[in-house]
């Protein structure tokens, strides 16, 4: 019986399963719907299915980079143990790679690009990597990057891939001098790279905040426009980069240190896995358990 393309898409639909082992199953029954499922859950592919409400918010982000083009991906698991696991690292890598040499401009385009030539998609890769590792498993995000001319990345992973750091800087700086920036990125989470970027919206939220604050202490109103704009330098100290001191040498501020290197931060990206998603109520030996159940 021919298989046509209708039904191995509703295959994958009623089992998460991949492309390929779709079409293998409906091939290895005939085409018969009932007992292809059947045969993904005697091969333990169709599980994946079963997971896709489950919360991932634990995982890892990670750095490839490829002469002047560089990547940082978050790919989620369920849990912290799997993301050590061997076979998920692998798969984090090959999916890094994937993005950067396809350069798509969506988690939903990469998704359904063709993966690595075997006729599958990368939705199909990551779901056959569900069933092997038995946790549910997205690519969550990603930034690809490409520097020009008297340009330099700077990478840094955190805490095996807690978190991740990439920045650009240019000018006539070293690899070294970008990675100490992506280090203290990671450490103090700076939103912005200078006051320049900050929207006059944010700040003048912030001008009125400041101003209220002044003024319930009592101060006089005469001074509080002094007072607020003094403030103020201390909010843009706590959120862009360049004005920040710098966590190796707290005496200079990072726009400083840069430039008495020859170069100047051009931007960066930081990931911080599960930043901003609701994590399970889980306590660690319920998790020990569910692993030694798997």
């Amino acid at each position: 019986m021919a298989i046509s393309a209708k039904m191995v898409k509703e295959l994958r639909e009623s089992t998460g399963a991949g492309m390929m082992d779709c079409k293998k199953a409906l091939t290895e029954t005939n085409g018969d719907m009932e007992k292809a499922v059947d045969y993904l859950r005697e091969k333990g592919v169709a599980k994946a299915a079963k997971k896709a409400d489950r919360v991932a918010a634990e995982g890892l982000a990670h750095i490839v980079t490829e002469g002047n083009k560089a990547v940082l991906v978050e790919i989620n698991s369920e849990t912290d143990f799997v993301s050590k696991n061997e076979n998920f690292v692998n798969m984090v890598e090959q999916v890094a790679r994937h993005i950067l040499n396809n350069k798509p401009a969506t988690v939903e385009e990469a998704l359904e690009q063709s993966f690595d030539g075997d006729g599958d998609t990368l939705q199909g890769y990551i779901t056959n990597q569900i069933a092997k590792i038995g946790e549910k498993l997205s690519l969550r995000r990603f930034a690809i990057v490409e520097s020009g001319e008297n340009e330099v990345f700077g990478s840094y992973i955190h805490m095996g891939g807690r978190i991740g750091v990439l920045t650009v800087l240019s000018g006539n700086v070293d690899e070294q001098v970008a990675k100490d920036v992506a280090m203290h990125v990671a450490a103090i989470n700076p939103k912005y790279v200078s006051r320049d970027e900050v929207s006059e919206e944010e700040a003048n939220h912030e001008r009125e905040v400041l101003k209220q604050q002044a003024l319930n202490e009592g101060k006089p109103e005469n001074i509080v426009e002094k007072m607020v704009e003094g403030r103020l330098g201390k909010f843009f100290e706590e959120i862009c980069l360049n004005e920040q001191p710098f966590v190796k040498d707290g005496d200079q501020k990072v726009g400083k240190y840069v430039s008495s290197k020859g170069g100047e931060v051009k931007t960066f990206y930081r990931y911080e896995v599960g930043e901003g998603m609701e994590k399970r109520e889980e306590n660690f030996a319920e998790e020990v358990m569910s692993q030694v159940k798997k």
